[in-house]
């Protein structure tokens, strides 16, 4: 069974085939460094990682572009306010941008292009499309005539809008189905940074940026266009408008977009201050797998509603994926393999690749994977789980968890309040006289380098090198 996606460009579910075989070309809109990435951000590249993830894991030789907009009117305006230049006001955003991204173990892209870099692309862009009758210059600055494009609106679906071909639109910011002339190039202000240029002195629009980069790293036509729905307009059907015009070619062949997060019900916003950023959940102590795993545990195009109820969810998840892989290595098992137990865990591969396969569906990929845990653990405690199941069952873990980056295979350094902890049950077991699991949790201890020591005035310990 081939992988199909939802192609936001044909409105329904196709099955994918890359231009090169065994080859995909991949281009997602990074951020704009103006300010921090807020968490609804943060999904979005958590969608993209996953994607890509699992193309590796399907034997796709990966190329992934992402961008970075380090230019657009906000950037512009505040290092005029303050007086410095643009790259004072993004540095610290980029560094926190990937700082984020490492957290959430996103794995980075193969190239993080940036926008001040890549000024003569955009200017070549430009004038590709003057030469060619699909833009026109004004006051300095040069505009896209949406007119000269019939195809333009095939994305958003946009047939039923009035175009106000000739009206211009100079800001990166749109309302609502506000479909005019797009600025190309802006000229120069007061108090700007801007280029020296060909086409005279200024900087880039919004959506040229991204098209001058895609078309530079993977060509007039590519696989894969990925974003937020926020961008489908004006963003995205701006870029396939400019790219096609300027090529002749058919621009990005599938485009999927992810439904944006919404927090406790509203919309997450920052020009609404509705928002959490990474650094101030994990203030509040949350484990960032659980944070990765609730960000990519709902279907891409399902709003996510998060909350710390459904973070506390997650975390229960992982809590439960942790205790089966311990268990699964800290227990003795006999030697061989149970039938049924084997077929529980082809079972989870298959359901798992048949999910993924059907457009990225993460929530029956995960649904297998803990059905797989629950079935094992039955066994376990039926005493038909064998080694060489447990091997396979591990093994598979390891293997999906290249797509889920979620699992913990080694088993983290116990604080001191969790060895404390854990003796005080030691000790309630033994006064309960199941020495079983007084000798369990001795021996879990071990494993993790502490050594007890009981004495009349209760257990000591210490750590020791393993």
């Amino acid at each position: 069974m081939s992988i199909r996606f939802f192609n936001t460009l044909e409105r329904r579910v196709v099955p994918f085939e890359p231009l090169e075989e065994g080859k995909v070309g991949i281009y997602t809109c990074g951020p704009t460094v103006y300010g921090h990435s807020h968490i609804g951000n943060l999904r979005t590249f958590t969608f993209a990682d996953v994607l890509r993830r699992y193309l590796r894991l399907r034997g796709f030789e990966v190329k992934f572009v992402m961008n970075l907009t380090d230019v657009d009117d906000r950037i512009i305006n505040i290092a005029r306010d303050k007086g410095i230049t643009i790259g004072e006001v993004t540095a610290p955003f980029i560094e926190a941008f990937f700082a984020d991204l490492a957290t959430l173990n996103i794995e980075k892209a193969d190239i993080n292009p940036r926008a001040t870099e890549h000024i003569p692309e955009m200017v070549n862009l430009v004038r590709t499309l003057l030469d060619k009758g699909y833009a026109y210059e004004l006051d300095g600055s040069y505009y896209f005539s949406i007119g000269s494009f019939p195809d333009y609106g095939k994305l958003a679906r946009l047939e039923d809008v009035d175009l106000k071909a000739g009206a211009r639109l100079d800001t990166d910011r749109y309302e609502k189905d506000d479909v005019r002339d797009f600025a190309l190039w802006k000229a120069c202000k007061t108090g700007e940074h801007c280029w020296e240029t060909e086409i005279g002195e200024g900087r880039p629009g919004w959506h040229l940026e991204c098209s001058a980069m895609s078309m530079k790293y993977l060509g007039e036509t590519f696989d894969i266009h990925l974003g937020g729905d926020d961008l489908v307009f004006p963003h995205h059907e701006n870029e396939i408008a400019q790219s096609e015009a300027c090529t002749g070619h058919k621009f990005a062949r599938y485009w999927l977009h992810s439904r944006h997060l919404i927090l406790e019900g509203r919309k997450m916003s920052r020009s609404e201050g509705n928002f959490y950023l990474l650094g101030d959940l994990l203030e509040k102590g949350y484990d960032p797998r659980a944070i990765r795993f609730l960000l990519m545990s709902t279907h891409y195009r399902r709003q996510l509603n998060f909350s710390i109820e459904t973070l506390e969810a997650a975390n229960a998840s992982l809590t439960r994926l942790d205790e089966f892989v311990l268990r699964m290595q800290e227990e003795t098992w006999s030697e061989g393999s149970d039938k049924s137990v084997a077929k529980a865990v082809e079972r989870c591969r298959e359901e798992f690749v048949a999910a993924m396969d059907d457009d990225l569906n993460i929530s029956e990929a995960l649904a297998a994977v803990f059905m797989m845990v629950r079935e094992l653990n039955t066994a376990a405690d039926n005493g038909k789980l064998l080694a060489d199941d447990v091997a396979a069952a591990l093994g598979l873990l390891r293997e999906l968890d290249t797509v889920l980056g979620v699992a913990r295979f080694e088993a983290p350094e116990l604080g001191d309040e969790e060895i404390e902890e854990l003796i005080r049950k030691r000790t309630e077991a033994r006064t309960k006289r199941d020495f079983a699991e007084s000798d369990r949790i001795r021996d879990l201890l071990a494993d993790r380098g502490i050594e007890l020591r009981d004495t009349p005035e209760g257990t000591r310990w210490r750590k020791i090198q393993n």
